[in-house]
């Protein structure tokens, strides 16, 4: 970590405590640097570290290349853990501008925003406040330009009203105040990498910015949160107002920042932590990204890692329609005579009454009083409401028993079309040191949704993708990865819904299926060591009717 920089080195003398009247650099001829932020709870902006925003610049700008030559459009997604694996959880959604958590669906705003290149962001210098915790947190880039203007201009005190804060900085020492409470803060000023020279000469816009194609690369506002210009995209999360008094912690670490708060999950899980010191590589096929010194000084082992060449696995096709009727007698024998005391579990009526769907689902085959017990568990229903209840789903050819949950036939999903993609490296996950890694890439993209779906003919979302996953290369890992192919190929692993954390519908969501989607922690709950991971994840897959029996055929 570089060492915190003196606030007020070389201001001696008394100087004002307003805004500095002109900041040094900013003629027109000067380079500039591209400063890509995220938003959080509280409505303010958080800066991306350099080498984060570096990688995002040049993934950008290869995408543009490519378009010029094939005439494609933009990338639609960027995988952060490319350029930190700390960041393997979140993606960036290029056409509506906000950054997505795989593993928790969270999804915050996010902004490009280009400053001069003799500026703060263009020497690499970030401002920085204490937080709760004990950690620091940085102020947004602006921000930071702000304080380092004052800063060169000898200013001892500088008020942040300007700016939307309400807050003023005292440089010698080295405090945040609020101005109404009157509560204080340490501030420090910290050498980090410069941020990514932007060959961009297109001028920013300064008014309402949109997420379309045409002007995000060059925005200087980012999403905009109450309208857009002419993007059909709504945003996602509203700007909050600064708030006066003590905020909450943003931070775990003593050098770096949070870009989530907690998720609302069971188990031991909190927010993952940014490394502290992290070395670009721009992810190649066949290579991952260099883990270099977390924040908590923990060095992590180098990369790249070769990868053995992926292997894909093919898409599931539709399930074929099959005739109801055929399906309930093909896994029901009827009953002569019905239980006199029993309750069919799907109407709740008496076995021995007519079924409660006779009138909303009639059939010239089969009686409203017909009985029927599952040929495996035994498990006894009307006839009618098995038939309701399978023409209710996916119309597969199987059933499941609502009572036990015994699958009869093969149980077939609705993911949409996509690809997976398998491929191993030696470096070991934490709690499996004796073995290599299998990592499984997810790529779906959006699409209209089909007659299997909760909405045929209209749109769904793919929010971040391309979705990356890890097991361990053992013979447990293994066994896990083979039972996640069939689940892939029966369309089981995604399905179409509304997404439990952020409240959209009609987009692709998982399927009570849990994947590992950190590879150097379990910060989140979502990572590793979790010794119990490829067990629960075994009996899943089960509840499914994935089973070792699957592997044979």
């Amino acid at each position: 970590m570089a060492a915190a920089q003196g606030a007020g080195g070389g201001s001696g003398s008394a100087a004002p405590s307003g805004p500095p009247a002109s900041a040094p650099g900013h003629g027109s001829g000067s380079t500039a640097v591209a400063v890509w932020e995220w938003q959080d709870e509280f409505g303010r902006w958080r800066p991306y570290r350099g080498n984060v925003c570096s990688y995002i610049e040049q993934v950008i700008q290869a995408s543009q290349q490519k378009g010029r030559r094939s005439g494609s459009g933009l990338v639609s997604s960027i995988p952060l853990g490319h350029a930190d694996p700390a960041l393997a959880p979140y993606v960036i959604d290029i056409p509506s501008l906000t950054q997505f958590r795989q593993d928790t669906g969270t999804m915050r705003a996010v902004r490009r925003h280009v400053f001069p290149g003799d500026s703060a962001a263009g020497q690499g210098i970030v401002w920085e406040w204490q937080n709760d915790e004990g950690g620091w947190s940085p102020y947004e880039m602006n921000v930071c330009v702000f304080l380092e203007q004052a800063r060169a201009t000898n200013h001892q005190r500088v008020d942040l009203g300007p700016l939307g804060y309400n807050y003023e900085v005292d440089f010698v020492a080295q405090v945040q105040t609020n101005k109404s409470t009157r509560f204080r803060r340490s501030v420090q000023r910290r050498l980090d990498a410069p941020y990514p020279v932007t060959t961009s000469t297109t001028p920013l816009h300064t008014g309402v910015g949109c997420s379309c194609q045409q002007c995000w690369p060059n925005s200087g506002t980012g999403p905009i949160t109450t309208r857009y210009r002419h993007s059909t995209n709504s945003p996602n999360s509203a700007t909050a107002h600064q708030v006066p008094g003590r905020t909450a912690s943003v931070s775990s670490s003593n050098v770096g920042f949070v870009p989530y708060n907690k998720p609302a999950l069971t188990g031991a899980r909190s927010t993952p932590r940014l490394n502290a010191q992290s070395t670009l590589v721009f992810a190649q096929a066949g290579s991952l990204s260099a883990a270099l010194a977390t924040s908590n000084g923990v060095s992590a082992q180098a990369l790249p890692v070769k990868m053995s060449k992926s292997s894909r696995v093919s898409q599931a096709l539709a399930a074929t329609p099959t005739e109801p009727e055929s399906v309930v007698k093909k896994y029901l024998e009827e009953l002569k005579g019905a239980p006199a005391d029993e309750d069919c579990m799907i109407c709740m009526e008496k076995l021995s009454s007519p079924s409660g769907y006779s009138d909303s689902c009639p059939s010239s085959s089969i009686r409203p009083e017909a009985v029927g017990r599952l040929r495996s568990c035994q498990h006894s229903f009307h006839l009618l409401c098995v038939l309701a209840m399978y023409s209710n789903g996916n119309k597969d050819g199987s059933l499941q028993c609502p009572s036990c949950k015994t699958i009869y036939g093969e149980k077939t999903g609705t993911q949409p079309k996509g690809k997976m993609e398998i491929s191993t490296f030696p470096q070991s996950l934490p709690g499996h040191k004796d073995c290599g890694t299998i990592r499984i890439v997810y790529h779906i993209s959006r699409g209209i949704q089909g007659p299997e779906h909760p909405n045929p003919g209209m749109p769904y979302t793919a929010r971040g993708f391309p979705r990356y996953c890890y097991l361990p290369d053992n013979e447990k890992g293994r066994k896990v990865l083979e039972l996640l192919k069939v689940a892939w190929k029966r369309r089981l692993i995604f399905t179409v819904g509304t997404s439990n954390t952020t409240g959209e519908s009609n987009t692709v969501v998982w399927n009570e299926i849990h994947h590992k989607t950190e590879m150097d922690s379990n910060l989140s709950g979502h990572g590793y060591p979790d010794p119990n991971y490829l067990d629960n994840v075994l009996a899943e897959l089960a509840a499914q009717g994935v089973t070792e029996d699957c592997l044979g055929q």
